[in-house]
């Protein structure tokens, strides 16, 4: 029985075949999208501001179900993709590193060339109309898109199993709930807003090193596998 035991749960370890490095970078990518200003984090903050730290959290809240669609439905796509043209892995890691690039070339910009973000209170908002415009922000922002493609593209889908993109899912959900809800208490007065904005290009600027840095670690091997073969 003792036996048994042991090999039920050697079983039900093994129900997660993805390492955990690959999970960690997935959210460190994601959590730096998710940090940097843009629609979804404006909302949050513009929504705290004008109706209350509530309403704020309820914008934060939305934001968990908004990544959740996207790294469900772009996990089943990734997965169709791989099983139809086995080869697309190396491809597809090139893509990563091209979206990586574009991310980094786009924030650096930004930190060496800020624009003024408009951040207006959006006054009125009930803890149900947060809600919803938050999930609708999400689920239809066009830089989710790029983000998961690169994301999935470096993720190990090929050895994914339902367990893992669930873990991915609720593991990059919760992660998206906890950075929103920190900007929804953090800067829910118009002076602390006003800080972050301040802060934005060195926030920019150090996710833009990080994503170039990232983008050349991936296209190293692929470099050594070419020059060798």
């Amino acid at each position: 029985r003792i036996r048994q035991a042991a090999q039920h749960g050697g079983d039900s370890a093994r129900r997660v075949s993805v390492p955990l490095a690959a999970y960690l970078t997935a959210w460190a990518i994601l959590g730096l999208n998710l940090l940097t200003p843009g629609p979804n984090v404006l909302n949050t903050v513009a929504s705290a501001i004008g109706s209350g730290r509530a309403a704020g959290m309820a914008s934060a809240l939305a934001v968990a179900p908004g990544i959740a669609t996207w790294c469900l439905g772009m996990s089943l796509g990734v997965a169709v993709i791989f099983r139809t043209v086995p080869a697309a892995e190396a491809s597809l890691t090139l893509l990563a590193a091209m979206l990586l690039i574009y991310f980094a070339a786009r924030y650096i910009s930004a930190a060496i060339s800020p624009r003024k973000a408009g951040l207006r209170a959006r006054g009125g908002l009930s803890l149900r109309g947060s809600f919803l415009r938050a999930l609708s922000i999400n689920t239809t922002n066009p830089n989710a898109l790029t983000t998961w493609i690169a994301i999935l593209s470096i993720f190990p889908m090929t050895a994914a199993r339902a367990t893992d993109v669930a873990v991915l899912a609720l593991g990059s959900a919760g992660l998206g709930f906890v950075i929103h809800a920190g900007y929804a208490l953090a800067f829910s007065t118009p002076a602390a807003a006003r800080v972050y904005l301040r802060a934005a290009p060195v926030i920019n600027g150090a996710v833009g090193v990080f994503f170039t840095l990232f983008a050349i670690k991936l296209v190293a091997p692929l470099l050594a596998r070419a020059l060798s073969g």
